[in-house]
């Protein structure tokens, strides 16, 4: 079986590592007062973020990755100006792009697409995403509740479908449309692989009409196992499954968790009043995949190593920075065996991510991708 693997691009700016004191690239255990990309000697460097993004898009790719995650939240760039701004600085890979259907008109998203798979050589791929409510949600000035926003999600697919592959007329709750095609110079261009996000009952029937592959955090293995089967039943053609993997992998496991406990010493709690707002830290949202993560977590202690559910699956990246709460942390076998594992469950793309981004593509792609044994 041939699995995708991509890398997670850092999007988030030249801004500090939100859940850490002073700035960073993201590094978990870097000083405190580090500086971002762009900052030296405490003046801009003339090194922008644009530059930081495109050398990890290009190490991303030297190492083996087939493409990386663009993800868009409040606080990052923008996914779809930053795929045009990557595509030639790469050869073949391709930009996962992450967007909420409800902030665009799905007429505009396919002439968009359409624009970048003819200007990349067909390299785009989409991160569907529908929002976790809450606070990140008003950012956007949405107010549509759970359940309607995976309609609204399901609906826009339609009529993105419809217009591509044809003149489209449709009649919906969300969306009014009247023989909407795409330009004839557009029109042909292959239609990316959808990657569907989300964990409630109308995220799973969604995700059965039209995930090519259906994208979850990674979470404790029986429980990803079961929300397979649960999609499966939901789905008239089963989808591929993919999953979001958090990395520290080193030489040592001992030298990963010294590096976890370095971070873990240094990050700011929740409820200093950090900053929060990427959408991932949905505390006071309807997000169900963030309550399936704390749930796994209810029963841990205060320590460190409390948070290790099984081995190797660690349960704190959450509080290091927003995102999932489950990654994998352990020496380069381990974290291979695990992500085998993965694998072994139906698993047909994995997106992984570590920080600093730049130099852990270097590292995971070097060191961890090498030894996995179910990859092809």
């Amino acid at each position: 079986m041939s699995v995708d693997i991509y890398w997670r691009i850092h999007m988030e700016g030249d801004q500090p590592s939100l859940r850490r004191r002073g700035g960073s690239r993201g590094g978990f255990a870097d000083l405190p007062g580090a500086l971002a990309p762009g900052v030296r000697d405490g003046a801009p460097d003339g090194y922008s973020h644009a530059d930081y993004m495109a050398e990890v898009a290009r190490a991303a790719e030297d190492s083996g990755f087939v493409g990386g995650l663009l993800p868009s939240f409040p606080h990052t760039d923008d996914p779809w100006a930053a795929a045009a701004t990557l595509a030639r600085e790469t050869r073949s890979y391709r930009f996962m792009i992450a967007f909420q259907p409800g902030f665009l008109h799905p007429v505009q998203a396919a002439r968009m697409t359409a624009t970048l798979q003819r200007a990349t050589g067909g390299r785009v791929v989409y991160n569907v995403i529908s929002g976790g409510g809450g606070p990140a949600q008003l950012w956007w000035g949405d107010r549509i509740d759970h359940d309607d926003r995976y309609a609204r999600t399901s609906e826009f697919l339609d009529v993105l479908k419809g217009v591509w592959h044809g003149s489209h007329t449709h009649h919906g709750r969300f969306y009014q449309v009247e023989n909407a095609s795409l330009p004839e110079e557009l029109a042909g261009q292959p239609f990316p692989e959808i990657f569907f996000s989300g964990s409630s009952p109308a995220a799973i029937a969604a995700a059965g009409r039209h995930a090519d592959h259906y994208l979850s955090w990674l979470e404790p293995y029986p429980a990803l196992a079961e929300k397979f089967d649960l999609v499966r039943a939901h789905s008239d053609t089963p989808p591929k499954f993919a999953v979001r993997v958090d990395v520290l992998a080193r030489e040592t496991e001992e030298e990963a968790w010294d590096e976890l406990r370095r971070g873990w010493a240094a990050r700011v709690p929740r409820d200093s009043g950090g900053e929060s707002g990427s959408g991932s830290d949905t505390g006071s949202g309807d997000s169900v995949g963030v309550r399936r993560s704390r749930s796994f977590l209810a029963s841990a202690g205060g320590d460190l190593r409390d948070l290790e559910v099984s081995p190797n699956i660690w349960g704190g990246f959450g509080e290091l920075r927003d995102g999932p709460a489950f990654g994998l942390v352990g020496d380069y076998h381990q974290v291979a065996e695990r992500l085998d594992e993965l694998i072994g469950l139906g698993v047909d793309a994995l997106i992984l991510a570590g920080v600093p981004h730049l130099e852990e593509a270097h590292r995971v792609g070097t060191h961890v991708l090498p030894l996995l044994k179910g990859r092809s």
